[in-house]
């Protein structure tokens, strides 16, 4: 399937005009899976540049490969979780996406989103706006990439998302901020604030919905997955070794096509979907309100295979935040050091944000439930870290007291050495033909899809074709195209 169908010369020519007048210069994908392919001028300039800078560089950076210390690439950010910490013998792995800029890997599926339509004139800087629905960092990504591309922004996310996500929005200057009724889970009330601007704005906007936008998974599909297939090559690949799992909640369900690229791979690896267990949508068509940020559901994502989803886990919110105060506060870490761990491997584990340590649970539970030992190698992705989540830390010191030695012993006991498969759904075939069809009620009845594209969407040639090379590469043709036009890389 291919997503771009037409070249609009003229909007080209206004957003070519725009990126030199601005000097932008696109990063292709094939350098963002690969930095060692940046131009030598560029990767000079990035070492005088801040991750998070408003800068058109910084575009360069939406990678896996960020080197926190140099400023330009290495082989990938990864955590290995000591068994002393998780019970069980397999090695989990949790991808970090910390370095990106906005401290989020949702950066990139934002990028993947918006450049393809940029270069082929089907959107439009200059007249249109960028909306971007989100429960969170989606919203944030696609509003640093505008912020970079010189495009106006409208961030859509939930009232009750952490303070710091609606701080860093203004911060940046993003155009129109708009805040829905709820929290995490209310999704629909999002839609419903598209649909009212469709209305009201008509052509002047362009709505990037991570939910149904293939650019999304695209993006996912070749970074995510690519970075998890050369890390595991490079550092974990043994004689008697295999990959066994890749976990992720499903949130936009972009994440969770790294596991499409991944099965094309390593044929017998299990794709693991992970939510909370207070709104179970997956677990067993569910719903309900939950703390677990980043994962918005309450419907089947359309960009989702489901047909390539092994399993689904529901991870109960409560053990979630427990375990953040574990891995966080003094007591915590005091407790973690008399397990083991090293001062190095604590330190390490702020790196895990919210949604990343429902992956890890998740994957505690995978291990579990499999049988996995010292040969299987589990992957799961890091989405964000506690540098995004500091209110609520604050927010559960103020509302149950102290963290103590006693607290963590029980969070640790409880939580961790305590952790069981007993929320883990293997899927069968009828089982995910009967969440594929669950799609119908969201995006037939209510987004106007048509029950002919929702049946397209279980034929296994769409994905085929949807995650050909061939789409990628033409996207980079159109890039290399649209910088020669504006001569930037040739002034550098």
């Amino acid at each position: 399937m291919k997503l771009i169908k037409k070249i609009n010369k003229k909007v080209l020519e206004r957003s070519i005009a725009r990126a030199r007048e601005r000097n932008i210069i696109l990063p292709t994908f094939a350098q963002q899976k690969d930095p060692k392919k940046i131009p030598a001028k560029i990767q000079a300039k990035l070492k005088k540049i801040g991750l998070w800078d408003v800068n058109p560089l910084n575009l360069f950076r939406i990678t896996w490969h960020n080197d926190p210390k140099t400023g330009l690439f290495n082989d990938g950010n990864f955590i290995e979780f000591p068994s002393a910490l998780t019970g069980t013998g397999a090695r989990l792995v949790g991808l970090v996406g910390r370095y990106f800029p906005t401290g989020a890997h949702k950066v990139g599926a934002a990028y993947g989103c918006l450049v393809p339509r940029l270069v082929s004139g089907n959107f439009d800087p200059t007249t249109q706006k960028a909306v971007w629905p989100s429960t969170g960092n989606y919203c944030r990504g696609g509003a640093y990439d505008c912020a970079l591309l010189a495009c106006p922004a409208i961030a859509i996310l939930p009232e009750g998302m952490s303070k710091e996500r609606f701080d860093w929005l203004r911060e940046i200057k993003t155009d129109e901020i708009i805040a829905t009724p709820g929290t995490e889970s209310n999704v629909k009330e999002i839609y419903d604030k598209c649909w009212e601007l469709r209305r009201e704005r008509g052509d002047k906007i362009v709505i990037f919905n991570q939910f149904e936008e293939f650019g999304n998974s695209i993006w996912h599909y070749n970074m995510t997955g690519g970075i998890i297939d050369e890390i595991y090559r490079k550092f974990f690949r043994k004689p008697h070794s295999r990959l066994s799992a890749y976990i992720s909640a499903t949130g936009s369900a972009g994440t969770i096509a790294a596991g499409d690229f991944l099965r094309k791979h390593y044929p017998d690896i299990r794709v693991v979907a992970c939510e909370a267990a207070q709104c179970p949508t997956l677990y067993q068509c569910g719903f309900g309100a939950h703390r677990i940020e980043g994962i918005g559901d309450k419907h089947i994502p359309w960009v989702h295979n489901v047909r390539n989803t092994d399993a689904v886990s529901a991870i109960d919110d409560e053990q979630v935040m427990q375990l953040i105060r574990l891995f966080n506060e003094d007591a915590g870490k005091t407790y973690l050091a008399k397990l083991g761990l090293k001062t190095a491997q604590i330190d390490a584990l702020k790196a895990v944000g919210i949604s990343g340590m429902c992956n890890l649970v998740s994957a505690i539970k995978t291990a579990k439930y499999y049988d996995m030992d010292g040969r299987d190698v589990i992957f799961f992705p890091l989405t964000d870290s506690m540098d995004l989540y500091a209110s609520r830390l604050a927010e559960m010191q103020a509302a149950e007291g102290k963290f103590t030695a006693e607290s963590a012993a029980r969070v640790y006991g409880q939580w961790l050495a305590g952790c069981t498969p007993d929320t883990f759904r293997e899927l069968n075939y009828f089982d995910r033909k009967q969440l594929h069809q669950f799609k119908y009620f969201t995006w037939v009845e209510q987004q106007g899809k048509t029950s002919d594209e929702l049946r397209e969407l279980w034929d296994p040639e769409f994905w085929d074709e949807l995650f050909d090379e061939a789409q990628v590469k033409q996207w980079d043709k159109l890039i290399d195209q649209f910088n020669a036009a504006t001569g930037l890389l040739k002034k550098l």
